[in-house]
């Protein structure tokens, strides 16, 4: 596993030991596809293809890797969709 991955797992612990700081958004198909699009990953309007990139991103980010996109599994998304709009207004600048 690599550093940035460990260092995932041991944040997802870590926030699950004390709690989340800011909510979760909700895990609506819609709300997911635009977190993936933060990302640079377009995901096409079929579940199939949206479970599977869940299930990409539980693998890469060392969640259990079960395609359901449960509150771990947002929460981490959504972190990883904000520094990234962080980064690109960061590049924008």
């Amino acid at each position: 596993m690599s550093a940035r991955g460990m260092l995932s797992v041991v944040g997802s612990a870590v926030g699950g030991l004390i709690g989340w700081n800011e909510p979760v958004p909700p895990a609506d198909p819609e709300v997911l596809r635009a977190l993936f699009a933060d990302l640079g990953v377009r995901i096409a309007p079929d579940d199939a293809q949206l479970a599977e990139a869940v299930r990409y991103f539980q693998i890469r980010t060392g969640l259990p890797a079960d395609g359901e996109a449960g509150p771990r599994t947002v929460h981490l998304l959504s972190r990883y969709a904000a520094e990234a709009r962080e980064l690109s207004r960061i590049r924008a600048a």
